[in-house]
């Protein structure tokens, strides 16, 4: 690959200066004697003096605990590692720390379909999860215990979150246009006690009822004891609360004192088989490393954010990162092409956010709208844009420059639902060149292997990680032997963590992401695995068998193909289709419909019965037959030729 491409943007030396990560450095050299003259020079120090690192976060960013720690690392194999030992805190704690500092600054801006325009200050955020976390303690909860939400992106969602992290309990969320099985899926692994939901939305001017749904969401949680609803559409359900009088008691907040590794989170990744994983995720690892990461953001409590999110998308809970630095966050919950692709720029403008990301699917149908924020919105205040879920195409790159502003640093970045954080980022202090990320992340040991487990530069391989990160799944629920942990990471190139993304780097650490390795559904940011889609397609008596692949990689869209093994004598027509996409909708999610689905006579199988699902997406990436699959390994070979006829006939049609 090519890295010498087209120098986009420089940061003037007052922006370079000016920089959090510019301000971090001078204080290293200060307090530590360290001086580095690159940026790679600063990465290599982090992660090979991991504690070192790790401290000089904790300490530069004054962060609290009740309990001190008595020492960085304990154990630091992988998966396992232990960080601050001995440490206790509350993540909700440093999260809320600006009430006391600017009570009156707006925390939280939102503009909902459904709810209209809300604000609230640091003193009324605060207030408020301290009347919910009081009512959450007279209604049983304990440290431990799992509250779990169906809400969308808004004041709601981040007020129920820190009032049950408040108290030591475990958060989950779905987002409310999810169908009731991916829904139970997720929540029924984890048995909570109390489910807080919207019983229906507004979207793009179409009032949702969600009532019967929830109904069978409540019916399938036999764990429930509290259920909590925020009227929307009509009456409360039977035996609910209501949401508004939580929020009105003025106590005290005091927040649980917990071990830096208990639960703070869980949250959902698919594999391409079982149930979607339940990863577990701790307070301290997410707070230190949401800090470190902040850095590589430039962010500061000066800062005015927004991410366009999906509630159910990893980037929901990453949103927090900027309010822990004490900046304002605003929420947008609303069909972003309503009334066209101009209207989130709008917001962007009127709210003069400083920071603004967004999936790179939003950019680039921003690019074929054909729209120009930069003619019709005063984008004066943006300094920052944000892209990640997919990679942004060079196109897109060229589109925000030439169409957005000109001069903007646009830091797109590439991690995961897995960790909780990114791998590779923006580095405010350096250029940004057409289709690449800047820089690896500050204390994370981040490469590219060939499939003997070397290190690559220059050549594409797996992205994988070689040391331990704080925030790193502490366990998936259920998985007492850590089984699943391991095969989903760690199985590949044992003691290393292997992500699923195909990556290229240069010398210096810049990289572009070719997309996924595995069989994962990445539809722009949202993961599922595809065992969710062939529950759901396979429910129908029409369908003998399904296979599902997702050709996502660079400069191109993602691109969701179907196949179907059809009952008896039916062949695939419109009607069909319809009601397979109408299953997947109820099932999962309108997100997760196919680009394409095709009738086949057989889905290939290995002998153990396993959809062939990598061979086949290999296959439509330009592999050929013979190196993708071995044939001798499968259990109806002749299956195999029919998809390679129709992925030439794909590859021919595409130009690849």
């Amino acid at each position: 690959m090519d890295f010498n491409r087209e120098i986009l943007w420089r940061p003037s030396k007052g922006r370079s200066k000016d920089s959090a990560l510019a301000k971090y450095m001078d204080w290293l050299k200060k307090y530590y004697s360290l001086n580095f003259s690159t940026y790679q020079d600063l990465w290599e120090w982090s992660i090979n003096d991991l504690e070192q690192f790790w401290e000089t976060i904790w300490l530069y960013f004054d962060l609290k605990s009740s309990q001190p720690y008595s020492k960085i690392q304990g154990q630091k194999k992988m998966p396992g590692a232990e960080w601050f030992i001995d440490c206790e805190l509350n993540y909700v704690e440093q999260l809320l720390r600006a009430k006391d500092i600017t009570p009156h600054k707006m925390a939280i801006v939102s503009y909902s379909e459904t709810h209209g325009k809300e604000t609230l200050t640091w003193s009324e955020l605060s207030q408020q999860v301290s009347s919910l976390a009081d009512h959450f303690k007279k209604m049983g909860v304990i440290k431990g215990d799992r509250i779990v939400a169906v809400l969308p992106n808004t004041p709601a969602a981040l007020i129920a979150f820190l009032a049950s992290a408040s108290l030591g309990a475990i958060w989950s969320i779905c987002a409310p246009d999810m169908g009731h099985v991916a829904i139970l899926d997720r929540f029924k692994q984890i048995e909570p006690k109390i489910l807080i939901a919207q019983d229906g939305y507004i979207y793009a001017d179409k009032t949702i009822d969600r009532r019967e749904v929830l109904k069978t969401i409540i019916n399938g949680l036999p764990s429930l004891q509290k259920t909590i609803i925020l009227p929307v559409v009509g009456p409360l359900l039977e035996d609910a609360l209501s949401w508004g009088p939580l929020l009105t008691k003025e106590v005290d907040l005091t927040p649980t004192q917990v071990p830096f590794d208990h639960p703070l989170w869980i949250v959902y990744s698919s594999g391409t088989t079982g149930s979607p994983k339940p990863i577990v995720h701790g307070h301290g690892g997410i707070l230190v490393v949401a800090a470190a990461q902040s850095l590589n953001m430039d962010l500061s409590s000066m800062d005015r954010f927004a991410w366009l999110t999906s509630s159910g998308w990893i980037m929901w809970n990453t949103q927090w990162i900027a309010l822990s630095q004490g900046a304002t966050v605003v929420l947008f919950d609303f069909a972003p092409n309503r009334p066209d692709m101009l209207e989130v720029w709008r917001h962007v403008g009127k709210e003069k956010l400083s920071y603004f990301g967004a999936g790179a699917a939003f950019f680039t149908s921003c690019l074929k709208a054909g729209v120009t924020p930069r003619t019709e919105i005063d984008l004066r205040s943006l300094k920052s844009l944000g892209s990640t879920g997919s990679p942004l195409s060079t196109d897109g790159y060229q589109w925000i420059y030439k169409s957005v502003k000109a001069d903007v640093w646009l830091a797109p970045i590439s991690g995961g639902t897995d960790l909780a954080a990114a791998f590779v980022v923006g580095n405010p202090m350096a250029v940004v060149r057409n289709g690449e990320m800047q820089a690896k992340a500050l204390g994370i040991a981040v490469y590219s292997f060939n499939e003997e487990g070397e290190k690559l530069v220059g050549k594409v391989g797996e992205l994988v990680c070689t040391k331990p990160i704080p925030s790193m799944p502490l366990y998936f629920w259920g998985d007492e032997q850590n089984t699943r942990l391991i095969s989903s990471y760690y199985d590949t190139f044992p003691g290393v963590w292997r992500h699923g993304d195909w990556i290229e780097f240069t010398v210096e650490g810049q990289s572009i992401i070719y997309g996924r390795s595995d069989a994962t559904i990445n539809r722009s940011g949202l993961r599922l695995g595809s065992s969710e889609i062939y529950q759901a397609v396979e429910s129908l008596s029409q369908v003998h068998d399904s296979l599902v692949i997702d050709l996502e990689f660079l400069n191109k869209e993602s691109l969701m193909i179907l196949f179907v093994v059809l009952d008896h004598d039916l062949n695939l027509d419109e009607h069909l289709s319809n009601i397979i996409n109408q299953t997947i909708i109820n099932g999962i999610s309108i997100r997760f419909i196919p680009n394409k689905i095709i009738q086949v006579d057989q889905v290939p199988r290995t002998l153990s019965g396993k959809k062939l699902e990598i061979p086949v997406k290999k296959l439509f990436l330009g592999g050929k037959a013979n190196k993708v699959v071995n044939k001798d390994s499968m259990a109806n070979p002749d299956s195999f030729d029919t998809f390679v006829k129709i992925a030439d006939n794909y590859l021919s049609d595409s130009g690849i």
